[in-house]
Order: structure tokens, then C-alpha cells, then sequence
């Protein structure tokens, strides 16, 4: 295909959930709201973790903090557009903008995963080598460990990118999605897209399930210690560990589902995209308050500084 081809798509028309006129109002309303809770919730553990001196002090809410910034922008990533598209009829994204939201939702997303797994190790340092944790776990440690996350998703979400930006693109371009995402838009690919199929099948699901079973495994295993040999601060450090396992699981099952498979569609599909891009975003800054009386303590100690 020659690059006259390449040139010729200027823009995508996303889909969206439904073509209902009716429904699409619905649909609004409903993931305004999700969407604003999210923005509350994450913003409120960031205001809180960023003005409590001991929390921020602390590595386990230093990662906490970040993680909600990532969930914050892993959701406007999305969102936004997909509301704007639920009450307009040019259901529209240009080219360099699919390609833009691509980056930042694999870089945020892939950005995610690595926090959370730093926080496993986090959490494995706390509990198995409790006497050594300040000084493996200082301040210093943790601003590197956050940077290198976002090292690795820039890494990451460069790699997507690039693969899809060396295609010919020349027709059709209707996605089956609300926003642009891979498995989608190689679809649309005038050449033969297998190799590049495998290699982001390689890049994202393989490597995301890899990870998910790393991570279950270092949870069961501190589950089992703490349960067996941990006598003081069993009850917090049990519903802390929960807490990120259920998060974990949340996270990561999604992706595994979309990205660990050749890229075909499902009917589910839609409804998975949903869950990790708007429910799960909104739902981690819950788990980890309402099970952490420490965190609900700080948020009402700023609430009633502020006041």
C-alpha cells in the first residue's frame, strides 16, 4: 500500500453503546454521574494524601495517591468523549486524535499496572521484613519506583502507537467501540495485520496476564502469612491486602480479557470496556477507603481543616 493510501483516513466514526435515541440520554445522565464520582473520589484521596503530612509520609498512600492520579486520567481519557458523543450526532474522531487518546490510555492504563504492582511489593516488604521496611521502602525508593512506572508506560504506549502509525489505513473507518482502542482500529488496516496482531497481543495481554498471576500469587502468599504468623495488626493488615487484591482483580481481569486473545469481537466486549474504563475507576478510591479507618480518619481530619 503506498502512502497516498496511508493519507487518505482523516477520521474515525466511533459507534458508540447504542444508536437509540432514546436510550442515549439515558446513557448520559448515568455516566455523568459515574464519571463525576470518579473525579471525587480519586481527587479526594490525592487532596488527602497530599495534605495529611503522616500519610504522605507513608510509602503505602505515597502509591495510593498515585494510583488514584492514574485512575483520574485513565477515565478522562475516555469519558469525555464518549459523553460529548452521546448528545451530538457526529459521532467523530479525527485520526491524529484517535491515535492521541491510544497513547495517553495505554500509557495511563500500562502506568496503572505497574503501580500496582510496586504496591504488592510494597505491601510483601511491610509484612515479611518489617524491621528493614523504612529503610528499603524510604522516600527516595518510592519517587523512583513511581517514576519508573511512568518510564514504562511511555515505553509501552510508544511501542502500540508506533506499530499502528507505520499502517496503511484507507478505509472503512467505522469503530465498534466508544472510544479507539487496538483491537479495533488494526482491524481497520488495509494489509495484512497478523504479525502486528501478535506482537500487540505479545505487548499487552501476555505480558498483563503474566503479571496478574505474579501478583495473585504474592497475595495468596502474604494472605497465608499474615493469617498463620502475623499476630499484631493481623485484622488491618488482612483488610488491607484484600483491599488490593480486590482492586488487582478488578484491574487486571478486564484487560486480560481484551488483550490476551486475538483481537476478535465479542458481544461482551462493550460491556467489559465499560467496567475498566468507568466502573473501575470509580470503585478503587471506595474499596480503599471504606475498608481503611486510617484514610477515613485523615479525610476527616482535612474535611474539617478545610472548614
Amino acid at each position: 500500500m503506498n502512502q497516498k493510501n496511508t493519507t487518505e483516513m482523516t477520521e474515525f466514526v466511533l459507534l458508540g453503546l447504542s444508536s437509540s435515541s432514546k436510550l442515549q440520554p439515558v446513557l448520559f445522565f448515568l455516566f455523568l454521574v459515574l464519571y463525576l464520582l470518579t473525579i471525587l473520589g480519586n481527587g479526594l484521596i490525592i487532596i488527602t494524601v497530599t495534605f495529611d503530612s503522616h500519610l504522605r509520609s507513608a510509602p503505602m498512600y505515597f502509591l495510593l495517591c498515585n494510583l488514584s492520579f492514574q485512575d483520574l486520567c485513565y477515565s478522562t481519557v475516555t469519558v469525555p468523549k464518549m459523553l460529548s458523543h452521546l448528545v451530538t450526532y457526529h459521532k467523530t474522531i479525527s485520526f491524529q486524535g484517535c491515535i492521541t487518546q491510544m497513547f495517553f490510555f495505554h500509557f495511563t492504563g500500562s502506568t496503572e499496572i505497574f503501580i500496582l504492582t510496586i504496591m504488592a511489593y510494597d505491601r510483601y516488604i511491610a509484612i515479611c521484613r518489617p524491621l528493614h521496611y523504612k529503610l528499603i521502602m524510604s522516600q527516595r525508593t518510592c519517587w523512583v519506583l513511581a517514576g519508573t512506572s511512568v518510564l514504562g508506560g511511555v515505553i509501552h504506549s510508544i511501542t502500540q502507537v508506533v506499530l499502528i502509525l507505520r499502517m496503511p489505513f484507507c478505509g472503512p473507518n467505522e469503530l465498534d467501540n466508544f472510544y479507539c482502542d487496538i483491537p479495533q482500529v488494526i482491524k481497520l488496516a488495509c494489509t495484512n495485520t497478523f504479525v502486528v496482531g501478535l506482537l500487540m497481543v505479545s505487548n499487552s495481554g501476555l505480558v498483563t496476564l503474566t503479571c496478574f498471576i505474579v501478583l495473585l500469587i504474592s497475595y495468596t502468599v502474604l494472605l497465608v502469612r499474615i493469617r498463620n504468623h502475623l499476630a499484631e495488626g493481623k485484622s488491618k493488615a488482612l483488610s488491607t491486602c484484600a483491599s488490593h487484591l480486590i482492586v488487582v482483580t478488578l484491574v487486571f481481569v478486564p484487560c486480560v480479557y481484551i488483550y490476551a486473545r486475538p483481537f476478535q469481537t465479542f458481544p461482551a466486549d462493550k460491556l467489559v470496556s465499560i467496567l475498566y474504563t468507568i466502573i473501575t475507576p470509580m470503585l478503587n478510591p471506595l474499596i480503599y477507603t471504606l475498608r481503611n479507618a486510617e484514610m477515613k480518619n485523615a479525610i476527616r481530619r482535612t474535611w474539617n481543616y478545610s472548614i
